[in-house]
């Protein structure tokens, strides 16, 4: 293993995180650190400074191949499928105990490698996507029903026998950039979980979260082959995506990629789960208290510089609360601090890449055009010279038909839209090709119930129950959402193939 880490001089005064230069110069195939193909590597660049935090190797198709390879011997002839729940139960527990451990250390590499604000990578960024990584791993794991009993029939003689459940087979896992330590295990905690083997590629500008996952299954002891970290783009993806020894491909990204995704695994009939885009809906009610409500329009807006596809980002609100709740939004937005994530008093950090940041300007620049209101925001912070920041930014007077209301900005931009019946939200929150998450605000719980139950969209919130993270409850999309669900027993049944065993009990 080469990756090598270097302390920073920075003074021990400073707010941010003991930062560390962190080179990884081979990827992880088969329970070893390998060579790429060319040797070739890259700097990754923290969002924030534009300055280079670590070097990750640039892997091909040709190293895809190898760690496919290295799956595919791992579950035909490995150990690790035919264990037993309890035997990788705790291999898994160990996994989860050395990134609690390990946790300050992955903080500091999420706020560089990310831009993320110190509250987003303490909070969503690690603890809750280790706590989902355990829960996967000492709960449902050891409790799932892996053999159900079939009842006797009758036909030709009597037959009775069970249902099992088996893993699926290797499992390729290609994830994205916004919160890559939280995808990456929401997506390896149900495969290896159910006893496949993976090959996992995180996004190109984000692999050295995905990367230090290869020294804490080394730690924890998981079996050669069973997870295998390749970085890399493009021709590393369709690699993953038509090889004929993947049986499954997961994939988290935009809708664009994730048909592509589709397109290439056809030919070979793989399974293909997809966790897509999403312009999800919030409805406030007229009798809504809007001091609860405020909160999660704010954070829906800017955590993670609105880098997120199950936010919350088309307001849709009553006529009678619309002006009242603009002027709050508008209120509470312009104090946000946008800067440093490393100071504590910011609240909003870069996005991801420059070219992300042109995107989101060129979608603002058509709400504009399309006849939308900007009151506030829009632009690139003035006292900021580096770094790929935007301003929060909200837009008012907007018609579902625009460019802002259908497209996904993935920045930290809200729209706010009035509306005079439930009947009318429900239609404005479905007419959008996305369906993948949503919000419902009502004095009368039931009220909110009924309206979430027509709102077509994979998870839906009622009074701001949950925040939308229980590890229990499953997360996908309708639509070009995506296909197939993440979290919890149902999101690790998409790593499991079905079987029928029957026998007979007596001759016909």
């Amino acid at each position: 293993m080469t990756a090598t880490a270097t302390p920073s001089t920075s003074p021990a005064a400073s707010p941010a995180p003991a930062t560390r230069s962190i080179e990884y110069r081979q990827i992880f195939v088969d329970g070893r650190w390998v060579d790429t193909a060319t040797g070739a590597s890259a700097p990754v660049i923290n969002p924030a400074t534009e300055e280079a935090i670590g070097i990750a190797p640039i892997a091909t198709a040709a190293d895809a191949r190898k760690a496919i390879e290295a799956a595919r011997r791992a579950f035909d002839d490995g150990p690790w499928p035919s264990m037993t729940p309890a035997e990788r139960s705790a291999v898994l527990v160990r996994m989860a105990d050395i990134m609690d451990r390990r946790k300050s250390e992955l903080v500091a590499l999420n706020m560089a490698e990310t831009g993320s604000t110190r509250v987003g990578a303490e909070s969503f960024h690690t603890t809750i996507p280790i706590a989902h990584f355990r829960d996967m791993a000492q709960r449902v794991l050891p409790s799932y029903r892996w053999e159900e009993p079939l009842a006797p029939h009758v036909g030709m003689g009597i037959g009775q026998g069970v249902i099992r459940r088996e893993p699926f087979g290797v499992a390729a896992v290609v994830s994205a950039y916004n919160f890559p330590l939280y995808l990456n295990l929401m997506k390896l905690a149900p495969a290896l979980a159910a006893g496949c083997t993976v090959v996992l590629k995180p996004a190109p500008t984000t692999p050295l979260e995905a990367l230090i996952l290869g020294e804490i299954a080394e730690e924890a002891g998981l079996p050669d082959g069973v997870l295998n970290i390749v970085t890399g783009d493009i021709d590393v993806g369709t690699e993953l995506s038509t090889s004929p020894l993947v049986d499954i491909v997961s994939f988290t990204g935009s809708d664009a990629v994730g048909r592509k995704v589709a397109e290439q695994a056809s030919p070979t009939l793989k399974k293909v789960v997809l966790e897509l885009g999403g312009k999800s809906a919030n409805i406030i009610c007229e009798d809504a208290d809007l001091t609860k409500v405020l909160p999660g329009i704010v954070r829906d807006t800017v955590l993670h510089a609105g880098q997120g596809c199950g936010y919350l980002t088309r307001t849709l609100v009553h006529r009678s609360r619309y002006d009242e709740l603009v002027d709050m939004v508008k209120g509470a937005l312009a104090q946000i601090v946008v800067g440093d994530p490393a100071d504590p008093a910011t609240v909003l950090g870069p996005l991801q890449t420059a070219e992300q940041r042109a995107r989101v300007e060129a979608l603002i620049a058509s709400g504009v055009a399309e006849g939308a209101t900007l009151a506030l925001g829009g632009g690139r912070p003035a006292h900021l010279d580096k770094g790929f920041f935007i301003e929060p930014t909200l837009f008012v007077d907007v018609d579902n038909s625009m460019t802002i209301a259908r497209k996904e900005f993935f920045g930290p931009v809200m729209i706010i839209m009035a509306f005079d019946t439930d009947d009318e939200a429900v239609a404005v929150a479905n007419d959008n090709e996305y369906g993948l998450a949503g919000g419902v605000w009502a004095k009368d719980p039931v009220r909110a119930y009924q309206i979430a139950q027509r709102i077509r969209t994979g998870y839906i919130t009622v009074n701001g129950g949950g925040g939308g993270l229980s590890p229990h409850g499953p997360f996908g999309g309708y639509k070009q959402s995506g296909l197939g669900r993440e979290r919890g027993a149902i999101g690790m049944e998409e790593y499991l193939e079905t079987k029928s065993i029957i026998w007979g009990v007596a001759a016909g």
